[in-house]
């Protein structure tokens, strides 16, 4: 079964350059039953509205549980559509608001909903992804070190610690330290006799970090 599409809310002023081609776009779309209903409302006329969702600017669009601002190509908002359902495409907006030095926006979409945490693992497991997306992610990550949310985690962060690129079983191996689980120590034991010495390295810090928390299950 096709999953539900999302619905559209889109925030418009009556001299935004960008509205027109966006509203369309959003209505074509409807047509074609990737976006389930489209609710528009213009600025001007409510300004309570926009205050309710903290606009800032115009065309502002939440998809789903996407927040898009400017603007958006028919062919990125079908994009943003099928993304709406489904672990990918939290991980690619989160990328997307990192790309966008929207990093606070990021740590209020987790706080959300913190399964969302498990999709940013596939950006730990791209080496290739952007350098600052990276760092975005590992600090989203340990913002809930020592938590339920980073526990759960854990039989992903252990197959992690046994990927091909030595920067991918490294940032794992950190995650590791960071849950406070004794069920950690077995994997970050078998990294610290990794062959980079990086993740050596790395490995013995976080067992430094499971001892010294007293590490619960």
């Amino acid at each position: 079964m096709s999953p539900t599409p999302p619905d559209a809310l889109l925030f418009i002023t009556p001299v935004c350059t960008h509205c027109p081609s966006v509203l369309q776009a959003l209505s074509e779309l409807v047509k074609q039953a990737q976006v389930g209903k489209l609710t528009v409302v213009n600025i001007a006329a409510h300004p309570e509205q926009a205050a309710e969702y903290d606009v800032r600017g115009a065309p502002w669009l939440r998809l789903g549980f996407f927040t898009l601002t400017g603007a958006q190509s028919i062919a990125e908002l079908r994009q943003w559509a099928e993304w709406a359902s489904g672990e990918e495409g939290t991980a690619h907006y989160v990328e997307h608001l990192l790309k966008e030095g929207s990093y606070q926006h990021a740590v209020a979409f987790i706080a959300g909903d913190t399964y969302r945490l498990k999709p940013l693992l596939a950006i730990v497991a791209n080496p290739d992804a952007d350098i600052s997306v990276r760092l975005g992610v590992s600090a989203l990550l340990e913002a809930y070190a020592n938590t339920p949310e980073l526990q759960i985690l854990l039989p992903q962060l252990a197959e992690l610690t046994r990927h091909a690129d030595h920067r991918v079983r490294a940032d794992a191996c950190h995650l590791l330290g960071l849950t406070g689980s004794t069920a950690a120590r077995t994997c970050v034991e078998i990294c610290r006799k990794d062959v980079h010495e990086e993740v050596r390295e790395i490995a013995e810090e976080a067992m430094e970090k499971l001892a010294g928390k007293n590490a619960k299950t």
